[in-house]
């Protein structure tokens, strides 16, 4: 079942940002979805680094998951 509401880890309330980045950076039809702490957590990251990516992708116009 669908889940655009909570991360799949730890609960915590998704924003639109935490939905695009997951599906722009492991899966782009996915339906259930990491905050961007547990993300940084699963790719071995820092919460920053995936936050300076989601302001890159905003940028850059390009890409359609974060307009």
């Amino acid at each position: 079942m669908s889940n655009y509401q909570t991360c799949k880890d730890c609960a915590q309330p998704l924003l639109d940002d935490d939905i695009a980045i997951y599906r722009k950076l492991v899966y782009r039809a996915a339906e259930e979805f990491l905050c961007r702490d547990c993300l940084a957590k699963q790719f071995g990251c820092t919460r920053e680094k995936i936050d300076r990516l989601i302001a890159y992708y905003r940028e850059s116009g390009e890409c359609t998951l974060f307009r």
